[in-house]
């Protein structure tokens, strides 16, 4: 006998179906974040401890205890049990203070770019699907910011995976027009991207969310190359860049999670950008992936250099990520890709852990979990992204001469 559902689905067509399945979960998907982040449904960053704050900022304890005792700077809260405790926007305050205190060691406790120093755009880009590029892209943002530095994130990818680490679900909080897109679109609905930016619960981080209004993009641009955008600033190769350039004084550094396919988005994301970061998983169905990803791009940056496009990176690094290094065909890869590529190979490579799956769950990053894994694994599992980056902070460093 046929169920009145069987027969509902029997006369569903493919699309309506998927739509249905796709409704279904989106409903899931935001009554699970309510019960995560309840009351207010929206996410929140951890507090620091003195320890916590007195090994980021470079000083002693001892020496933290007494500002607070002697009302300097920021006054942190305190626990029941009397232990002190910081939020990441008292913890930047303390930085600014100690900055004009010691102005010798200034760029120790700010290190945020000085009059002069180059903005830096990181685009993190590949397109074989598990490569953690989102996973590389909010990892580098939060640990940016816990230095003190001020960091625009933007989301590229119609998936808006990094929207969602941030806490937007795109069905539900990014409605029309409130993208990327709104800002580089060809008629007359293009708005400033003041407008399209948002504050994000992580201190010192701001966000262009994305949603599946980027493939509009994708659409219309033949047509407006067609239609005669295709000079100066209004090529599509320029528009992306000259949006990043209004916002340029606000900003130390900007982090661009670009699609997972090498349409006019990511090409409008590899001219923006001052540095490359291309993420790799060390298996060789990976590795002939990104082989493939890099032929195509020389070649579409061949044609944008023969359109008048400058494409000049101030570094490009391969990200190793989820490196088992007692997985022997994983290092025998890694041992290929450095002969390859050299110095162009971060030297440190980002464990495979489950920490980070953990983390992932919540839709955080290791720097905001405290529960779900082990101390020691979590410890592993941070001294692993820390190594990773440290090493593309201290390229960024180097670029403004530090």
């Amino acid at each position: 006998m046929i169920t009145n559902q069987q027969q509902i689905q029997q006369a569903e067509s493919s699309a309506m179906k998927i739509r249905r399945q796709s409704q279904l979960l989106s409903s899931q998907l935001q009554s699970i974040r309510e019960r995560l982040y309840e009351p207010e449904a929206a996410k929140s960053l951890k507090t620091f401890t003195s320890r916590e704050v007195a090994a980021l900022l470079g000083i002693a304890e001892s020496t933290l205890r007494q500002m607070s005792l002697d009302g300097e700077s920021a006054i942190p809260d305190r626990q029941d049990n009397g232990r002190r405790i910081y939020t990441l926007h008292q913890v930047n305050q303390i930085r600014e203070h100690l900055a004009q205190k010691r102005p010798n060691e200034a760029l120790v406790f700010l290190p945020r770019r000085r009059a002069g120093d180059k903005l830096q755009v990181v685009a993190v880009a590949n397109f074989k699907g598990g490569s953690a590029k989102t996973t590389t892209t909010v990892h580098l943002a939060h640990y940016l910011a816990i230095r003190g530095l001020r960091v625009l994130a933007i989301d590229l990818d119609p998936q808006a995976s990094l929207s969602a680490m941030f806490g937007y679900q795109p069905e539900f909080d990014v409605d029309e027009n409130e993208t990327v897109y709104a800002a580089i679109r060809y008629d007359d609905r293009r708005r400033s991207v003041h407008e399209v930016i948002r504050r994000t619960y992580f201190a010192g981080i701001d966000l262009i969310p994305a949603n599946l209004e980027l493939m509009e993009y994708e659409h219309e641009t033949p047509h407006a190359i067609a239609d005669g955008y295709g000079r100066g600033d209004e090529i599509f190769f320029r528009r992306l860049l000259t949006v990043i350039s209004e916002v340029e004084a606000d900003y130390d550094i900007v982090l661009v999670d670009a699609p997972p396919q090498l349409g006019y988005l990511t090409l409008g994301a590899l001219c923006a950008a001052t540095a490359l970061l291309i993420t790799i998983h060390p298996a060789m169905i990976d590795v002939a992936s990104m082989n493939q990803f890099l032929a195509m791009m020389s070649d579409l940056m061949g044609v944008i250099e023969k359109r008048g496009g400058t494409l000049s990176h101030d570094f490009i690094r391969y990200v190793i990520t989820r490196h088992n290094p007692n997985d022997g065909p994983q290092v025998n890869v890694v041992t290929l890709l450095r002969s390859l590529f050299k110095e162009d190979v971060l030297a440190p490579a980002v464990a495979e852990t489950t920490a980070i799956a953990s983390a992932g769950l919540e839709n955080k990053s290791l720097y905001e979990l405290s529960r779900g894994v082990g101390r020691d694994t979590l410890s592993r599992a941070l001294e692993s992204v820390d190594s990773v980056n440290r090493e593309i902070f201290h390229h960024i460093k180097n670029v403004w001469g530090r």
